[in-house]
């Protein structure tokens, strides 16, 4: 891989791990309420799970997604609704490290539902494939270039995720209010609700 291919890569993930999207959101909205720690689980989640997809794309997976509309249709449509389903979870968090009657965060995306998020996140397809059909299939040391975009993508993924958890986190205490009355945090938890609806939306056009 030549440096201008590499200068291409870097573009190409900065611009799609740092530009909003499910990901990111959650990290902020589970970070400003729930603090940074109870987010991490979830920013390390997101390389690990776009990482394992990623690999499955390289070893063809993307082609047979491809192929089989009906199967990236009904993979869009889990992520759509799986997004509606969160959204509408953050939206009825009224306070900070809110807990439900059964004594479950209402917002509670730990390690395994955010690598599982990446396979019906169609965000995270289309970078995939692109990644897969630009960068790796079809040249003659695939497996040299994969060894170096995979390290690569996974880094930006969690610094990106972890960026915005960082600012989530910074939140927390303007987000309380003055005197505990929460109303910036139901407002701050509507605009993530609202933002993760408008994504779902989106992807439904893609």
């Amino acid at each position: 891989m030549n440096w201008q291919e590499f200068t291409a890569l870097l573009v190409l993930a900065t611009a799609m791990s740092f530009s909003p999207g499910p990901n990111t959101t959650l990290a902020t909205a589970l970070a400003a309420n729930h603090g940074l720690r109870r987010a991490m689980p979830f920013v390390c989640a997101v390389p690990v799970g776009w990482g394992v997809l990623l690999s499955l794309c390289a070893l063809g997976l993307g082609a047979l997604l491809l192929a089989i509309p009906l199967l990236a249709l009904a993979i869009k449509w889990v992520g759509v609704l799986y997004l509606f389903w969160l959204a509408s979870k953050i939206a009825r968090t009224k306070k900070l490290g809110q807990l439900s009657e059964a004594g479950a965060d209402r917002m509670n995306v730990g390690f395994w539902q955010g690598a599982a998020l990446q396979f019906v996140n169609i965000k995270a397809w289309m970078l995939a494939l692109a990644i897969v059909s630009g960068w790796i299939a079809g040249r003659s040391d695939p497996g040299l270039r994969f060894a170096v975009v995979l390290p690569v993508m996974l880094a930006y993924a969690f610094a990106s995720n972890l960026t915005y958890a960082l600012v989530g986190s910074l939140l927390r205490e303007w987000l309380s209010g003055p005197a505990g009355s929460g109303r910036r945090l139901v407002g701050f938890n509507y605009a993530m609700a609202a933002v993760l609806v408008a994504t779902a939306i989106w992807m439904l056009f893609l």
